[in-house]
Formats: structure tokens, sequence, C-alpha cells
């Protein structure tokens, strides 16, 4: 039997969309992780039929990655309206058993079999019983029951994403119950992120009750499925990529669709106690080092997009294309050229995973708009300059790219993912500096 989730007060709603905001972040690396894996060279032991349902896979992980930074931005808005400020901040990976409720386990898996049991796991609909992938062994007792009655928050079980969802929806109808929704609903709607801003219809702007259900239901029919239809739901597309790829494996058991990669750190982890991988290969870590760096920038930037305060609306879309300017066109292709390139000696046959490593507890800027977007401007330049830095020390690539698939292999592909990279950054810096005095705007040293 479930345990039920109980909200007596704001402070149990607050805690239980916060751990919502981090799984549904963690989640969606794990989606990217796995994207990155997938082979998407001619030279990389791939049929022809073998490449097409490789692209295929790649198409549907990012598209359903996508929909998991929607229900960031969801749960980002849910925040704001009850007067919180979203979570933007996780810890790093794994998180095997713990820090989740005991069932619920996170790791970052190349694409493959393991990857895609755990991926079903995850996205089964509420009531539904199926194995965790192999190694995903619940290790920490079960959270004992939150009271009605207890003043501080604290997690509470659930088993399925829908599980906790579903609780939040009953929280908010009982918290506007007691306190009137305009009682609950103090955020202003100034703060709430709009379809017209984002440029996405799917998006909720949530002001009262009605607008806060429907963006709840909005993310469990995208994962699990509205009343049990859960075909084109996250499980449904993963549960067709999981057939197909055992069929395409039972044509030929040696078809590996992904390349050997392992996540890998620039460094020792600093809220992981167990040793991890770190990367020691030169190049490798260099690339992972300003991975790392741009992943870092979108938190913050989103994180700015939520708590912005007499930003116009014009401005508001310079952070949000930043946002997603930088996911598409600096960490997405830093990421995948890491996994042709190899963890170290200490790693023989391992190509680099990247972690979305976590340097930090993230925190926010202060309020006033000039000093944040200084330090956004200023943090974006020395990525830009960082990146143009590191591709003038490897061989220069045309502007279309490498010449071959050996090319794309090596230290070419990497200028290529670089080069890449430095250009949607300095479109931000560019972008931020058009809206700054001319003294916050100066290069980094």
């Amino acid at each position: 039997m479930e345990q039920r989730i109980v909200v007596g007060n704001r402070e149990h709603l607050w805690w239980l969309l916060s751990e919502a905001a981090q799984l549904e972040h963690m989640i969606m690396c794990q989606y990217l992780f796995a994207e990155a894996s997938l082979k998407d060279r001619s030279d990389e032991g791939l049929t022809a039929v073998q490449a097409e349902a490789v692209a295929r896979w790649r198409k549907v992980l990012r598209g359903i990655a996508v929909e998991e930074m929607l229900h960031l931005a969801l749960v980002a808005n849910l925040m704001c309206s009850i007067g919180a400020a979203p979570q933007f901040g996780r810890p790093n990976f794994p998180q095997r058993s713990g820090y989740f409720p005991s069932g619920l386990q996170l790791d970052l898996v190349p694409f493959g079999e393991r990857a895609l049991r755990h991926f079903l796991f995850l996205e089964r609909p509420e009531g539904m019983e199926r194995q965790d992938a192999e190694g995903f062994v619940p290790a920490a007792p079960p959270r004992t029951p939150v009271d009605a009655e207890e003043l501080a928050p604290r997690g509470q079980e659930f088993t399925t994403v829908g599980h906790l969802y579903r609780g939040i929806a009953d929280g908010l109808r009982g918290l506007a119950g007691r306190l009137g929704e305009q009682g609950l609903f103090v955020g202003p709607p100034r703060a709430q992120l709009t379809p017209e801003a984002i440029h996405w219809p799917k998006v909720v702007a949530v002001t009262d009750l009605a607008s806060a259900l429907a963006a709840v239901e909005e993310i469990i029919e995208q994962g699990e499925g509205a009343r049990g239809d859960w075909k084109q739901a996250h499980y449904g597309r993963f549960l067709a990529i999981w057939e197909e790829y055992h069929a395409l494996r039972a044509e030929d058991p040696t078809f590996e669709p992904a390349r050997p990669v392992l996540g890998a750190f620039t460094r020792q982890p600093y809220d992981l106690p167990d040793p991890q991988p770190v990367v020691t290969d030169p190049l490798a870590h260099r690339v992972a080092e300003l991975a790392g760096l741009a992943y870092e920038l979108v938190p913050q930037f989103l994180l700015r997009i939520f708590t912005r305060t007499d930003e116009s609306d014009e401005q508001l879309g310079v952070l949000v294309d930043a946002a997603i300017g930088l996911m598409a066109g600096a960490v997405q292709p830093l990421a995948t050229a890491l996994t042709r390139l190899p963890v170290g000696p200490e790693h023989p046959g391992r190509t680099v995973g990247f972690t979305f490593e976590v340097y930090y507890t993230m925190t926010n800027f202060v309020p006033w708009r000039e000093a944040a977007w200084t330090l956004l401007h200023e943090r974006a330049a020395l990525l830009g300059q960082s990146l143009r830095e590191a591709a003038s020390t490897l061989p220069a690539t045309d502007a279309a790219g490498p010449a071959t698939d050996a090319d794309a292999a090596g230290p070419a592909g990497v200028t290529d993912a670089l080069t890449r990279a430095a250009a949607a950054v300095d479109g931000v810096v560019e972008a931020l500096g058009r809206h700054l005095p001319a003294r916050a705007v100066t290069p980094p040293s």
C-alpha cells in the first residue's frame, strides 16, 4: 500500500516541490547522458538499419529530455506561485539511495539494456510493477510517514513520479481550502514564465488552483500518460525503444549502439563520500571542464528568469534565449565530443561521459538586475574566451566541420565542438552586453 503524502502547511508543499525540481533536473540529465553516448559515425560498426534506429532513438531521447525541462519549468512556476524561489541546484550523481525515497535511485548510464530498464522503472505509471535495472538496489530504509501536525518539513516516501505529483496536487487542494486561493497563491503573476515568453504552448502560468492543477496534470500525462493511456507518454516511448533494441540484438548479438562511456568528473565531487572516476587525459579534462562551466551557466540563467526584478519583456527574452542557446549550442556539442575522448590510462577502453558536474551548492544573485547581469556576462565572457583558447591549440577544421569520420573522432572533431560552443556563448555575451552599461562590459583577463 502506497504511503500517503502529507501536506499540513506551506513548508511541506515547498519541500515537495523542491524535491520534484531536483528530481526532474536529474532525470533530464540521465536522458541527455544516454543520448550523448549513442554512436553517430559510419565507422563505428553499425549497419544502415542499425544506424537509422540509433538516429531515431537519439531524437526520442532528446525530445523526452526537453519535456523534462518543461516539467522543471512547470515546477518552478508552481514554486513561484506560492511565494517560494525555484530550485535549480541539485546533488552530484550518483544518488543511489537515501537522498530521495528509498526505492528511487539515480545514476548516469550509457544507452543500452540497463539504461532502458532504469528509464522504464522511473517513468512507469502509478500502480505498475517493474524491476529497476541491475545495480539499482535500495539500501536505505523507507522514510517514516509525516504527520500533518509536524511544523518542520522533511522527506516523504513516494513510489513513482506520478505518486509524488498526485500528492502535490492533493496538497494544493488542501492548502487552498484552508488558506483560500488568494492566501496560497501569493507569488506575483509577473514571476511566472508564460507560453509567450518561451514560445512553448505547454507552459502553464500558475496563478490559482485551476492553473496549478493543470500544471501538475501536464507533468503526469507526459510521463505516464492520461488515465492509463501511456503509449505516447515517456513510458510508452521508452518501451517502444526497448522492444526495437531487443529485436535488433536478436538479429545481431554484437550490436552495440553506444560508445563505452564512463561518467567521469574533473575532480572528486565535493558532496560524494565515495571515490568517483576522474578524467586524467589532458585534452578530455580540458573539454570536460569547459562543458561543466557551460552547464553551470544554464541553471544560473534559469534562476534569474524566475527571480527577475525589473527586466523588460525584451530582457526576459534575452535570458530565455541564453539558457536554451547554451544548452543546445554549447553543452550538447561538448558533451558529445567528450564521448570520443579517453578518460585516461586508469580506465582503458573507456571514453568520457559528461557528468553534469556540480561544483558547489548553488545560490542566487542579488535582486538588482545590473549586478546579476554583470555576473552572468562576466562568466559567459570568460567561458567564451576559454573555449576559443582551447580550440586554438588543436588542429583547425573547416566551416563545414570535420571532413571525415576519422577527423570527427579525433582532435579536429573536438575543435569543431569547441568552435561551435564558442559561437553560441559569444552570442549570449553580445546579447547581455547590449543591456549593460559600458563599465560593466569588460573583457575577461
